[in-house]
């Protein structure tokens, strides 16, 4: 998977306020990433019709083993360049 559905949502969670919080439960949960991979590669068909591409994305993220480590990569990099260029 590329890093794009990972770097957009960081993104946008970052322009809404919202990367403390969202890094604070991913840290919490980063032990069931496992899990959380096997239920995305269960719910991701129905996120795919019922969502929209965001919501897709969070489907990608959650059918990789390794997303939420990607996610929080990338939120820490999205809470840097939000910094330098605000």
């Amino acid at each position: 998977m590329s890093p794009y559905p990972a770097r957009r949502i960081a993104t946008l969670l970052v322009r809404r306020g919202l990367d403390a919080p969202a890094r604070l439960l991913l840290d919490a949960h980063l032990p069931l990433a496992p899990l959380l991979s096997d239920a995305g590669a269960a719910l991701s068909p129905l996120l795919n019709v019922v969502g929209g591409r965001t919501v897709r994305r969070l489907g990608e993220l959650l059918d990789d083993e390794r997303g939420m480590e990607r996610l929080i990569s990338e939120l820490d990099g999205a809470r840097e360049r939000h910094a330098e260029s605000g």
